[in-house]
């Protein structure tokens, strides 16, 4: 039907024990799981007419996050650049981290025309009209 795909700038061999590992994280929503080898998390339900996707995107803005169609694949693509400046008598410490994640989904049928994308309370919520035409690509607004 769909597949996703993780995208990491770090190749990661998968075993037995990352899987594991993963499940025991999931069960006990480990607040210290590292971002570094992962991505955000998402859910992909398929309806009669539509494809509705839900990503748990906490602390991130609207203007942080790229939505869009291409050849038959939904991707949802976060950058964020965070600043912090600490300022003490004679000296500046500044600190700079950038942060790049990516979820590509495979949808097929879907119209590009009819995709739309809204973040609210750290959910982005991406729904998705089905089509029998095929598609290119298409670049979706967050509201």
């Amino acid at each position: 039907m769909f597949k996703l795909t993780p995208f990491t700038n770090t190749p990661r061999r998968r075993d037995e024990l990352s899987d594991f590992n993963n499940l025991i994280d999931d069960f006990f929503n480990a607040p210290f799981r590292s971002l570094r080898h992962d991505t955000f998390k998402l859910d992909v339900k398929e309806e009669d007419n539509q494809y509705i996707i839900e990503a748990d995107l906490p602390g991130i803005n609207r203007n942080e996050i790229k939505v869009s169609y291409d050849d038959q694949h939904l991707i949802i693509a976060i950058e964020r650049d965070e600043e912090k400046e600490d300022k003490q008598e004679n000296y500046l410490h500044r600190e700079r981290q950038v942060c790049s994640m990516r979820r590509v989904i495979n949808l097929p049928d879907v119209d590009k025309n009819h995709v739309k994308a809204k973040l609210e309370d750290g959910v982005l919520r991406v729904s998705a009209q089905k089509t029998t035409e095929e598609e290119t690509s298409h670049l979706i607004d967050v509201e």
